[in-house]
């Protein structure tokens, strides 16, 4: 490349290139390239799983259903139960908090929806977000049970006792499932919900009521259906599905396609860490004491179900005997300095894919200014004012090399027109230009260059944050999470853009000045579909670069002047 405007022309066509082609691979359900993208989506409805008991073995690709295994009925229809437990009616037990609202079936004690109540539905705001799910549409629960023999299982009927919903002034709400006697062993399981909090503690007692010792493992799982969250956009993913976490290999997303085809990678083994499920904004896990040595396996129960979970072993119950095991369950938003307070490495499922490393301390930075400002939009707007100044003398140095260039531009076209017979000799004349004047022509694109991760970074953070859901701004924009519903941001950051373009010397080659103003429209069409505070981001930056062109350029003696295509 011997012009810089050409090399500029080049990096953002590059740039859409693999932005579209990444977006393609995940319309057409394929793992994205570059970026990371949600799971393929899956045609039809979630059917009800065929079978969610984790296999005898533990072994994560495993799908047969282990000796004893008990099928999953659907959860309006009549579920074979044991014989010893046949009394016991089948109900849905709704318990609430100040921040949740669960739903449990005595099927197996399992929780089978949440709600959030301080988070709205986007699609219904007057309703509350669903994340677990049991219905025609969705299947998302998070189970628990005993292997290793005839023990219960999450499809073991049990009797519920407790409280349903949080009193006032109270601070802890206990539920109880207590199974019937299963292979002589009966199972408890104690949840105990926390006001403000969402996660839940969770013990299952195991009481041998046998002749016999016995040596059952517990396995805590989340089952999950294979399709997209609902809204969520083709323009942009994030990831969906299953994630381990061990302080061998720290945080593992596995793929529910890898998962059909056998080929998902994630530490089995592990004496720390926790599975988690997540989505856009939003996440559940299991978690296990530190030191508790586990295997983690991950399997497709059905044509469009997946299991994730653990499974733990528990050692010897005597005859007469009682053993426990505690455990955790989180299920909530994506709120980093939350998750960051509960165990390590659990606020990685709000996934910055490779730029973690950049978007943390941006997403600490942007918190800090809305601890100051109390508005997300106004947070967004002064991190990108500072960002611009922390990279005030990179942008410096690019755009004095653009001035430089926009200066020598009626030389380099007088040279061109007069040499474009003779190739060889214009490129030797305009490098000598070059030197004479002391150009270097990518001093404008290096230091832009450096620049990119850091605001792909940001957009990563204002992608995945939970806080921006809901979020006001100003005037008609209400949510800073979903797109302006009358578009008027995404054609300011295209007038911007342009004329950001127009502040450019043009190219000497006519096709190249055609791109020049193209590129950037086609790149604009995507912020029409983009979150608001995504576009807002964009804005910003765009006003203020276009502020710090024109300042040096007039400081350099070089006029403003916009340059308009000749199409």
């Amino acid at each position: 490349m011997n012009d810089i405007r050409r090399t500029i022309l080049w990096v953002i066509f590059a740039f859409s290139l693999v932005m579209l082609w990444d977006q393609w691979q995940v319309y057409n359900g394929r793992k994205a390239t570059f970026f990371p993208s949600s799971s393929s989506p899956a045609a039809g409805r979630a059917s009800a799983p065929a079978s969610a008991v984790p296999p005898a073995s533990a072994s994560p690709g495993a799908a047969a259903v282990p000796p004893g295994g008990v099928a999953i009925t659907p959860p309006t229809g009549g579920a074979a139960m044991a014989p010893a437990a046949a009394s016991v009616a089948r109900e849905r037990i709704e318990v609430g908090t100040d921040v949740l609202k669960l739903v449990f079936d005595t099927e197996g004690g399992a929780i089978v929806k949440s709600e959030f109540i301080k988070f709205a539905a986007q699609d219904h705001p007057e309703q509350p977000f669903v994340l677990l799910d049991t219905s025609a549409n969705r299947v998302y629960q998070a189970q628990s049970g005993l292997i290793g023999g005839s023990f219960p299982t999450h499809k073991t009927p049990m009797r519920f006792s407790g409280e349903r919903q949080l009193a006032d002034g109270a601070n802890e709400l206990v539920l109880r499932f207590e199974s019937p006697d299963v292979g002589g062993v009966r199972l408890v399981k104690t949840y105990t919900l926390k006001r403000g909090s969402y996660v839940i503690d969770v013990r299952h007692e195991v009481i041998n009521q046998g002749g016999q010792p016995v040596n059952p493992q517990l396995y805590v799982q989340l089952v999950r259906d294979g399709n997209k969250p609902p809204g969520e956009s083709s323009f942009y993913s994030t990831f969906t599905g299953p994630a381990f976490y061990t302080d061998i290999k720290k945080f593992q997303k596995v793929e529910f396609t890898d998962i059909e085809k056998g080929k998902a990678e994630f530490v089995t083994q592990s004496p720390d860490g926790w599975v988690a499920m997540v989505q856009h904004y939003f996440a559940s896990a299991w978690l296990l004491p530190t030191g508790t040595q586990h295997e983690n396996f991950a399997r497709k129960v059905d044509s469009n179900l997946y299991a994730a979970g653990m499974i733990a072993p528990l050692g010897a119950v005597a005859p007469g005997a009682t053993r426990s095991a505690d455990s955790r369950l989180f299920v909530g938003p994506q709120e980093e300095k939350v998750l960051e307070a509960i165990a390590p490495g659990l606020e990685l499922v709000k996934d910055y894919g490779f730029f973690t490393i950049l978007s943390k301390p941006l997403y600490w930075l942007l918190d800090k200014l809305h601890g100051v400002l109390g508005n997300w939009g106004w947070s967004i707007v002064a991190l990108v004012v500072l960002l611009k100044i922390a990279f005030y003398w990179l942008n410096a140095k690019a755009y004095q090399s653009m001035a430089k260039m926009k200066a020598i531009n009626p030389k380099i076209m007088d040279m061109r027109e007069r040499l474009k017979d003779n190739p060889q000799q214009m490129q030797m004349e305009m490098m000598r230009i070059y030197r004479e004047e002391k150009v270097n022509p990518m001093g404008g694109c290096l230091p832009i260059m450096v620049q990119i991760p850091v605001f792909i970074a940001l957009y990563w953070v204002l992608l995945s944050s939970v806080e921006m859901r809901g979020a006001p701004w100003i005037l008609w924009i209400h949510d800073l999470s979903v797109r302006d519903p009358y578009f008027i941001l995404p054609i300011v950051m295209t007038l911007t853009t342009l004329l950001q373009t127009a502040l450019n010397p043009l190219p000497p080659d006519p096709m190249q000045a055609k791109l020049m103003w193209i590129m950037p429209l086609v790149f604009s069409v995507m912020f029409f579909f983009f979150p608001a505070g995504l576009v807002v981001y964009w804005i910003t930056n765009n006003i203020l670069t276009i502020a710090q062109q024109w300042l040096i350029n007039t400081r350099m003696g070089v006029p403003p002047k916009f340059n308009l295509p000749k199409f």
